[in-house]
C-alpha cells in the first residue's frame, strides 16, 4: 500500500498528474458477493449459483459484479489520498466506468489512482478528477477502469 498525504488542499496542485498510491487488497468473497446481490436485487445465476456458474459460465465459476467492484473504490480511495485540512468530501460522480475484467470470487482487487485534474469550487472546495484502476490480483488487465470526480472541502 502507497499511500498520498498532503496538509492542505492547495497542496493537491502540484499533483496533477502524479500517481497518488495504491490501496491495500481487498478479498472479493462468495458471502460478499451474494449480500450484494441481495442488497441490489441482482440475483443473476453468474453471481449467486457457484454450481451453475463452474459448469455453465464461461467465467468457470461465480463472478462479483461489476457494480461492487466499483464500489469498493470507496473503502480503496480511503487508503489512497488523505488531505488534513479536509473537513468534508463527497462522491460527485463518475466521468467513466468500464468493467474489463470479471472478478472471480474469492478473488483480490486494488486501486491504483492518479490525480487527473483539480478544479477550484465557485463556493469554495475543490473538484478532484481521478484516473482509477481498480487492479484484479494476478490478472493482465483491470478488473474496472474509472474516472470518480471527488469533491472536497474545508
Amino acid at each position: 500500500m502507497s499511500t498520498t498525504r498532503v496538509a492542505t488542499l492547495a497542496d493537491l496542485k502540484p499533483l496533477v498528474g502524479e500517481p497518488l498510491g495504491t490501496s491495500s487488497w481487498i478479498e472479493v468473497p462468495q458471502e460478499r458477493i451474494s449480500t450484494f446481490a441481495d442488497a441490489t436485487d441482482d440475483h443473476q445465476w453468474i453471481h449467486v449459483d457457484p454450481e451453475r456458474a463452474r459448469a455453465e459460465s464461461p467465467f468457470g465459476g461465480p463472478i462479483a459484479h461489476g457494480y461492487l467492484t466499483l464500489a469498493l473504490i470507496i473503502p480503496m480511495w480511503a487508503e489512497v489520498l488523505t488531505v488534513d485540512s479536509v473537513t468534508m468530501a463527497v462522491n460527485y460522480g463518475l466521468n467513466k466506468v468500464r468493467f474489463t475484467s470479471p472478478v472471480p470470487a474469492g478473488g483480490r482487487v486494488r486501486l491504483n489512482a492518479a490525480l487527473k485534474e483539480i478544479e477550484d469550487l465557485p463556493k469554495g472546495g475543490v473538484q478532484l478528477t481521478v484516473d482509477g484502476r481498480i487492479e484484479l490480483e494476478g490478472a493482465e488487465r483491470p478488473a474496472v477502469v474509472a474516472e470518480p470526480v471527488y469533491r472536497f472541502f474545508e
